[in-house]
């Protein structure tokens, strides 16, 4: 039986201590919180042996295993270091800490432990989250493009947060990490990561109405190594009320793939009802039933990290993975500060100035590339091809080789080509006859059973053949002429790869 000591006694701790409960593997042992009269209420609430205030004697007992932290962000690091000098496994409260160096500290502390690390977010536990996940994982949806993150905070609903609670989010908030886009953000940004990978860079903007509250807010970023875009829109509405067991918020989540678009329509709240997931597909919309309850991303969380200890699975969020969700978060803060794009890569930089040129220099490197290869496009689809008319004929000769009759099953028709005179070459009429799956060239005149004829300039015809020239483009161009069944152009095309 493994015992895990509870530090920190508040709200939140109604949500982890359940899993404890029904897991046959651990047992709340131990609670510790400053408020001795509160750590006492907990430990008969919860049926634990002992009740500490004073952290430093919960890891002397030698009974406990594991601790379980939640406490405000800036007590985690000294907490996380006395822990692993303690040999105890460690569940940590998200966000991990306040800046990178303290995240590298805890992670390297908590590896020569040799013993359990692992960030708290519930939402990778959620089941519609994990159903999506999945769905994505399996290619129901194809190829990620675009992810929509939308959070409502309302000024009612929900249980009741003590005031101690909002004291230190607003201590938090006054030394410049948000209650909505840091605090909270961890959830949505660790799912985003969880989702979809690792992000390149950031760009953000995030007000307040009241001072207070960090929101509304707009973040949008590209993740690294694909073309798949994110963002995250935060909302406060002061006089809505936001129906909900847990907090006054709630969230919406939008993934799209090239095969279909998934929608998990609500999650702390209950602002949508109805199934908590849908997915739109080609043969329409399709619903899922999974559980839709917040607090079962609690139970899972508290699931993993028994799991963990045991040997049994990997924890989620490792230090390594968290410490990425701290990374953005705070490019995202530094992002909204500076008013530019910020890449991730800076944020942990020996000169981050350095990195951020170098990425802009690389862009701007990209941009003269691309505005080159539109240069030589717009040349292709504008310019004169009479250079190549001379090659015109032999590569109709050529072009029976790359006739393929399953491009075209069952065809058989016979074309006529006029290659006008062009860049120094007479008119010249000849013919393609395809019949029984063969394609041959007809010379010395315009075949007289010609079901479509094209009239098109020499040197533009052996453009087209050099896939210089789309055959599409000369068309709208009007550089190429048609006379006849016009739908065996398409035949033409495919058959022979034009």
């Amino acid at each position: 039986m493994i015992h895990v000591g509870i530090v920190g006694c508040g709200r939140i701790a109604d949500l982890h201590a359940p899993g404890y409960a029904r897991n046959r593997a651990a047992r709340i042992y131990a609670v510790c919180d400053k408020d001795r009269a509160l750590a006492e209420r907990r430990r008969i609430e919860w049926g634990a042996e002992k009740a500490y205030t004073d952290f430093r004697e919960m890891l002397a007992d030698r009974n406990v295993d594991a601790v379980e932290i939640l406490t405000p962000q800036k007590l985690h690091e000294p907490m996380v270091l006395a822990a692993a000098q303690a040999r105890k496994h460690v569940a940590l409260q998200k966000p991990m800490t306040i800046d990178l160096q303290s995240a590298r500290r805890m992670i390297e502390a908590m590896r020569k432990s040799g013993k359990v690390f692992r960030i708290t977010d519930n939402y990778l536990f959620y089941p519609p989250i994990v159903k999506l996940k999945h769905l994505l994982d399996e290619g129901h949806l194809g190829v990620p493009t675009n992810l929509r993150i939308k959070l409502i905070s309302g000024g009612s609903g929900g249980w009741e947060v003590p005031a101690s609670a909002w004291e230190w989010r607003m201590q938090e908030r006054m030394e410049g990490r948000g209650m909505q886009t840091f605090d909270h953000g961890h959830h949505l940004f660790a799912t985003a990561l969880f989702l979809l990978g690792k992000v390149h860079s950031v760009h953000a903007w995030i007000d307040s109405l009241d001072g207070v509250v960090d929101s509304p807010a707009v973040i949008h970023w590209k993740y690294a190594d694909k073309t798949c875009y994110g963002v995250c829109e935060y909302a406060h509405a002061e006089d809505l009320h936001i129906p909900s067991k847990y907090y006054a918020n709630d969230e919406w989540f939008e993934l799209t793939g090239t095969k279909g678009i998934a929608q998990i329509h609500r999650c702390t709240g209950n602002v949508r009802m109805g199934p908590p997931i849908t997915v739109f597909r080609s043969d329409g919309w399709g619903e899922f039933e999974v559980e839709g309850d917040w607090g079962e991303g609690f139970l899972g969380a508290t699931e993993n990290f028994v799991a963990a200890m045991l040997g049994e699975a990997k924890p989620q969020l490792s230090g390594e993975d968290a410490y990425e969700v701290l990374r953005l978060s705070l490019a995202i803060q530094k992002s909204s500060r500076l008013r530019r794009e910020v890449f991730l890569d800076e944020m942990d930089a020996a000169h981050p100035t350095f990195t951020w040129l170098s990425h802009r220099v690389r862009i701007e490197a990209q941009r003269h590339q691309r505005a080159e290869a539109g240069r030589e496009w717009r040349s292709s689809l504008f310019g004169n091809s009479s250079g190549d008319a001379k090659q015109a004929i032999a590569l109709t000769r050529e072009l029976v080789a790359r006739f393929d009759k399953n491009k075209a099953p069952g065809w058989s028709a016979t074309i006529g080509l006029v290659l006008l005179a062009d860049g120094g070459e007479q008119e010249t009429r000849l013919g393609v006859v395809v019949k029984g799956g063969v394609a041959q060239v007809v010379e010395g005149g315009l075949p007289q059973d010609a079901v479509l004829t094209l009239f098109v300039p020499a040197g533009t015809w052996a453009a087209i053949l050099l896939k210089k020239k789309r055959v599409e483009t000369a068309y709208l161009q009007g550089t190429i002429k048609l006379e006849g069944r016009a739908e065996e152009a398409m035949k033409l095309r495919a058959a022979f790869g034009l």
